[in-house]
């Protein structure tokens, strides 16, 4: 139960997992760095939108399962993610000018998110006896 708390945690703050640890360098380096690279992608305006049937159609279909990875991996960033979604950042998937470089950022946000997830759970099984 404890893990779960910690990874809904880790997902909602970013890098809160190592906060839990009491790891505070490595949360504030974390947090930084994923509220950043967030607050970066939105400012170009890159998209946190699911994309739409319509936005797909005439992809082949790994090209559609890309634009789709890329979906859910923004949604690693956690509460940034929600955030957006809350402020409604971008109207649809590929609104704004500079999408790509927005919606790369918003990507690294949500991967690094993710590693610094990972990391905090590989060092609280380390920590344990």
């Amino acid at each position: 139960m404890k893990a779960a708390v910690g990874v809904l945690f880790g997902w909602l703050v970013p890098g809160g997992a190592y906060l839990l640890l009491r790891r505070y360098a490595q949360f504030a380096v974390s947090f930084l760095l994923v509220s950043g690279a967030f607050a970066a992608g939105v400012a170009l305006r890159g998209a946190s939108r699911w994309p739409q049937l319509a936005e797909l159609r005439g992809l082949d279909g790994f090209t559609a399962l890309v634009a789709q990875a890329g979906a859910l991996t923004k949604a690693l960033a956690g509460g940034p993610y929600l955030l957006a979604l809350w402020r409604d950042g971008s109207p649809t998937f590929l609104d704004g000018r500079l999408h790509e470089y927005g919606t790369t950022l918003l990507v690294l946000a949500g991967l690094f998110n993710l590693l610094a997830l990972a990391d905090a759970l590989e060092l609280r099984k380390a920590k344990r006896p």
